[in-house]
């Protein structure tokens, strides 16, 4: 048998590692490299390719999934078939399926690692699961195997129901599977009317979520056994033991929501998924759940005539004196059995006729169900002597297991004292050292026969590649894109501001993008603060520039306008916040432009005014004086330029023209007998002639 391909359609999926395994397929990590994101993709096993039985349920997975569209139901993106060759030259059509990949864990998973879910988590997950099946059912479609391992729960908690790979539609359910292909379910969560082989219908799928939501509340499911037939018995016709009683504490109510789900009538159940649904939420919400009025001791006393074609587990007796004891499984305590085989106490003759009839009905089944045991068995003995005549027919070896210091020629020599081959491979997409063991096919610990090829691995040695744009990626995204790539992401991240980038998405990786680093290096994440700065620079610009620098900013402006003295008119004067100032994205920066100097009128000076008093007129108007003339301040204005009332710049000169104060008037002759007088006609006679 050929090894499970590396890439499907033409290269389009790059597998990557091993994420789950089933039945009849295996399910790998893989890159769409035409839209270059993560998926998960379920590749048929290679030796069921001839198997007509499961090809037909994996294409009605397809077929099923495809047509739905639910966020708590796992998308089918694409489906295809793969070609591959087997080691004696035949070739053979694979199915493979490209999933919707969900990081996360199963239900399955949680209940083992954790126990059992909180109300809250129980409430959270069983919305999510009936969400899935509501709109499933609404399509026409039974899932048909609900449980733990079929849900998953993502990082952010958000439930996702998988794998409806025996899923059928609701109108091709009246034939059931048992015939060709076996009971369909897992036992631990079969209802009876799959146990019995019988029709399903959506109430089949409500009776496993029941049993699911019993795992949640109390860490195990309702009913276990030694085999599935065992398992499969309960579900006919016991009650599964009360959730309250195995957790205490717990709320009754949750006892009777379980028993209605899990009603052996379907007719008792849920009718759908909503009713179940609303049932829970409104317990939670402090209601009372319709399912209280749910008996069910009457719900099975209704269906013991309805017994499973396979032997029941015998109740547990216990002889006390002349009585005996025995367990009641439905009621979960012992009770006197009376000599007429009658429980309690003694009852009417024609009481003890029905129950001898009945004893003597359920003895028939039994009978019917030994004789039908003999007959497997014979057959599983059959089919064991076939197997260990083949065993013996052909010499078997284990694997070895080889790990990181295991050698190209140890390894040869372990496998050829084994009577193994090898085939020796070189792994080009490891980070190992050069030489270093990455991997083996078949895995070490399983059974070969004598002669099989062993394919290991050996590694070429970390090889260099780009890292790839993540920009404005969410930090999730981002981190799956740079693990897809072979990179290591460190789990803290840094915070920067960014004008465009979304809070906390990617502004930038160290290093940097497309550069090319070592696979397997360690690559920092910086993601936006959600905030941008007020840019340096903007003050003195001229409007439209430092509006274009706000704008990459990613900011919102407002523009207002006011004189400046020292300026230029058309440039910035300040900006609200502050340059520098941190601010949210597309927070609103008012900016102040400048309308130039501010303008006055020239002020009305009266001619013959005082220098002084047209000086202080002058200044406080904001106007500078320039003075034309004599500048003592007993000077008078004979005129000013510019003239009263024109309009100049703040600060402008103003020329004052003016002259010296008139001389005083002389004083009458003869007023004085000073020798001077004796001048004074003289003087007059000066005077007279200037």
């Amino acid at each position: 048998m050929s090894s499970m391909p590396t890439t499907l359609d033409g290269g389009r999926y790059q597998l990557g590692q091993l994420i789950g395994r089933g039945g009849m397929a295996e399910v790998h990590v893989a890159v769409d490299t035409r839209l270059g994101r993560t998926v998960a993709i379920k590749i048929m096993r290679p030796d069921l390719a001839h198997d007509e039985i499961f090809l037909t349920r994996f294409r009605r997975e397809a077929h099923s999934v495809a047509q739905m569209n639910n966020p708590n139901i796992v998308n089918i993106y694409d489906s295809g078939e793969e070609i591959i060759t087997f080691e004696n030259g035949q070739t053979e059509h694979l199915p493979y399926l490209v999933m919707e990949y969900v990081k996360g864990q199963t239900l399955r998973d949680i209940i083992k690692a954790n126990g059992p879910l909180s109300q809250r988590d129980a409430e959270h997950v069983m919305i999510g699961v009936l969400s899935a099946l509501e709109y499933s059912h609404r399509m026409g479609i039974i899932h048909r195997d609900i449980k733990p391992g079929n849900i998953m729960i993502s990082e952010q908690g958000i439930v996702k129901v998988m794998d409806f790979g025996i899923a059928r539609a609701l109108d091709d359910s009246a034939t059931t599977m048992t015939k060709s292909q076996g009971v369909v379910g897992t036992a631990q969560y079969l209802s009876p009317e799959q146990a019995r082989g019988e029709t399903v219908d959506m109430r089949s799928d409500l009776y496993s979520a029941g049993c699911v939501l019993y795992e949640m509340l109390t860490g195990r499911p309702p009913f276990t056994g030694d085999s599935a037939v065992a398992i499969a018995y309960q579900h006919v016709s016991e009650v599964a033991v009360r959730p309250s009683t195995i957790v205490p504490g717990l709320p009754t109510a949750w006892d009777s929501i379980c028993a209605k789900a899990m009603a052996k009538d379907r007719q008792n159940r849920y009718a759908t998924a909503a009713e179940f649904k609303n049932d829970i939420i409104a317990f939670m919400n402090g209601g009372v759940p319709t399912a209280t009025a749910f008996n069910p001791l009457t719900d099975l006393s209704a269906t013991k005539a309805q017994q499973l074609p396979m032997t029941p587990p015998q109740p547990a007796t216990v002889q006390q004196g002349p009585a005996t004891q025995r367990f009641n499984p439905v009621t979960g305590q012992f009770e006197r059995v009376n000599p007429d085989g009658s429980t309690g106490s003694l009852r009417t003759r024609a009481d003890r006729r029905a129950e001898i009839a009945k004893k003597k009905h359920k003895r028939n089944v039994v009978i019917a169900s030994i004789a039908a045991a003999i007959v497997i068995l014979g057959i599983a003995i059959g089919g064991w002597l076939w197997w260990d005549h083949a065993q013996n027919a052909t010499k078997f070896v284990t694997v070895p297991t080889f790990n990181e210091t295991t050698t190209e020629a140890r390894a040869r020599k372990q496998l050829s004292d084994l009577g193994l081959n090898i085939n020796v491979k070189q792994d080009a997409d490891s980070t190992k050292p050069e030489g270093m063991f990455t991997k083996q096919t078949p895995a070490g610990g399983k059974r070969v026969a004598e002669g099989s090829t062993v394919e290991v691995w050996f590694s070429t040695g970390p090889r260099s590649i780009k890292i790839p744009d993540v920009t404005g990626y969410t930090q999730e995204q981002a981190r799956s894109t740079l693990e897809d790539a072979g990179f290591v992401v460190e789990s803290s991240v840094q915070t920067e501001d960014s004008a465009t980038i979304a809070k906390d998405h990617v502004t930038r990786t160290d290093p940097a993008y497309g550069t090319s680093q070592l696979k397997g290096s360690t690559i920092s994440l910086w993601v936006s603060s959600g905030m941008t700065k007020v840019p340096d620079g903007i003050i003195g610009k001229p409007q439209d520039q430092a509006l274009a620098a706000l704008s990459q900013m990613g900011l919102t402006v407002t523009v207002m306008q006011e004189p400046s003295d020292t300026v230029d008119k058309g440039s910035v004067i300040r900006v609200s916040p502050e340059v520098g100032t941190s601010v949210e994205q597309d927070s609103t920066v008012t900016v102040w432009v400048s309308t130039g100097r501010e303008q006055v009128n020239v002020p009305s000076i009266t001619a013959g005014e005082s220098l002084a008093s047209a000086r202080a007129v002058l200044e406080a108007a904001g106007l500078s004086v320039k003075v034309d003339g004599d500048s003592s301040d007993g000077a008078t204005v004979e005129s000013i330029s510019p003239s009263a009332g024109t309009s100049v710049d703040k600060g402008s000169e103003v020329t004052v023209k003016t002259k010296a104060p008139s001389s005083p008037s002389p004083s009458p002759s003869g007023s004085s007998s000073s020798p001077s007088s004796s001048g004074s006609g003289q003087n007059g006679d000066d005077h007279d002639q200037r």
